[in-house]
């Protein structure tokens, strides 16, 4: 027997091949399945399973290439109401990899369509379980995410209450040895509290798994509906996406062009600079937006813009604008990627933030706050600041006063070069200034 874990920190998520003999099941794959053949290829395996545990909102699964290109059969819960080929594989039911048996847990909550999948071994015994979204480390799915998308649309509370009863009843009853593979580690906007261990025992979540601690049904659901973060525009799509299953990954990312010179962009188009925040500021075209490369691309891309909303990307060679098509591929927005310019930036600067300055007359400028809600929540740094968080701030620069020179800050520098570019695209009679990594000193105070 081998479990093989892939994981992709851009989303926090994790997926896992399981081989027996000469048979392997991949369970919840990426968009790019070619890890899955390699690792198949590498063990002498065929693939002849895809488990899906749920139609997944924060990225776009390779389930239906793989069973186009091995014959694989997928395996989803019944209410799903998948419309590419599958098996139905409900609460009960149990397929066989090798001398192995996985056998699936319906565990609602974070979707009403949730199945967790435990492992047994060739003696029977239960050896792993891989909980999908329902059970994280250090948390459980968040249950606010299919109150307006799915098969099966159910408010949040009602989702809670299901996930109480899941965790308790189908995972926490398994031996303490049984070993937990989740689908996310910490940073996935799937849950508020995950750890950064990548998997656990039963037992060990049984002892510091806060949500598994000993409460009442109605104290779990507030601790879970309560402070979760907030949800990209694209999660919704990608619920949608995974039900129907998804198009070939390198054929579709493929398919945006080159735009040779910056003189045949079609106006009205969205242009998103994907250079440091220092060199777009330095240089950039007219109406440009900035969000810079980073570990956390793809999210920052589906959450400030909507699905279905045509966009060029600009870097700053060929080579690194493929690299970032892959990573939009993982969320299901390249196939609105009208073109990739790279070479003709633009000559268009921004001011630079002076700390000087601003510490001498803070009260001369708006400051505008794009933390999170929940960050706010904890205090503010400057307490004339309008609190603006970075998912909504490009439908809401109509509110911010244009009286006064506009700084924008964040937590720690990354998040503001993107709100800061946001706000500038449209207000052009007052500076807009980032404050960048500049907001630690204010901190530190």
């Amino acid at each position: 027997m081998k479990i093989e874990q892939f994981y992709d920190e851009g989303l926090a998520h994790a997926s896992y091949a399981i081989l027996s003999e000469d048979e392997m099941v991949v369970i919840d794959p990426a968009r790019d399945p070619q890890p899955y053949y390699d690792f198949a290829l590498k063990n002498n395996a065929r693939i002849i399973g895809v488990i899906e545990t749920h139609p997944h909102a924060d990225f776009i699964s390779s389930h239906l290439e793989i069973h186009k290109t091995t014959g694989a059969v997928i395996y989803v819960n019944s209410l799903v109401g998948a419309e590419y080929p599958h098996q139905v594989f409900d609460g009960g039911d149990a397929i066989t990899v090798g001398r192995l048996t996985l056998e699936a847990l319906y565990t609602p909550g974070h979707s009403p369509d949730s199945n967790s999948i435990l492992l047994l071994d060739e003696e029977g015994k239960e050896r792993a379980i891989f909980t999908g979204d329902t059970l994280f480390v250090g948390d459980v799915g968040r249950p606010d995410l299919r109150e307006n998308t799915g098969n099966h649309k159910v408010k949040a509370e009602e989702l809670a209450r299901k996930l109480y009863r899941s965790v308790r009843e189908k995972i926490m009853t398994l031996p303490e040895d049984v070993t937990i593979y989740p689908a996310h580690g910490k940073g996935s906007l799937c849950g508020k509290n995950i750890s950064a261990d990548l998997f656990s025992t039963v037992g060990k979540e049984i002892k510091e798994n806060s949500a598994l601690q000993p409460m009442s049904e109605d104290e779990f659901v507030t601790l879970i509906t309560n402070d979760q973060p907030w949800i990209p525009k694209y999660f919704d799509y990608n619920v949608a996406v995974n039900k129907v299953g998804s198009e070939s990954f390198e054929q579709s990312i493929k398919q945006a062009t080159a735009v040779l010179h910056a003189e045949n962009l079609e106006e009205g188009v969205l242009l998103v600079d994907t250079r440091p925040a220092q060199e777009f500021r330095a240089g950039h075209l007219k109406h440009a937006i900035n969000i810079p490369d980073g570990k956390k691309f793809e999210t920052w891309v589906g959450s400030i813009i909507s699905p279905g909303e045509s966009f060029y990307l600009i870097g700053a060679d060929e080579k690194s604008l493929h690299i970032l098509m892959q990573k939009i591929a993982k969320i299901g927005y390249e196939k609105w990627v009208t073109g990739l310019l790279w070479g003709e930036i633009g000559s268009v600067t921004e001011a630079e933030f002076n700390e000087a300055e601003f510490q001498k007359q803070p009260d001369r400028y708006t400051i505008i706050d794009i933390r999170h809600d929940n960050e706010v929540k904890n205090g503010k740094i400057f307490e004339n600041a309008i609190s603006i968080p970075l998912p909504r701030l490009r439908e809401s620069v109509a509110q911010i006063p244009t009286d006064k020179p506009i700084v924008v800050h964040c937590a720690g520098g990354l998040r503001s070069a993107i709100g800061t570019s946001l706000v500038s695209q449209k207000i052009k009679n007052v500076p807009v200034l980032d404050m960048g990594n500049y907001i630690k000193n204010f901190k530190e105070k």
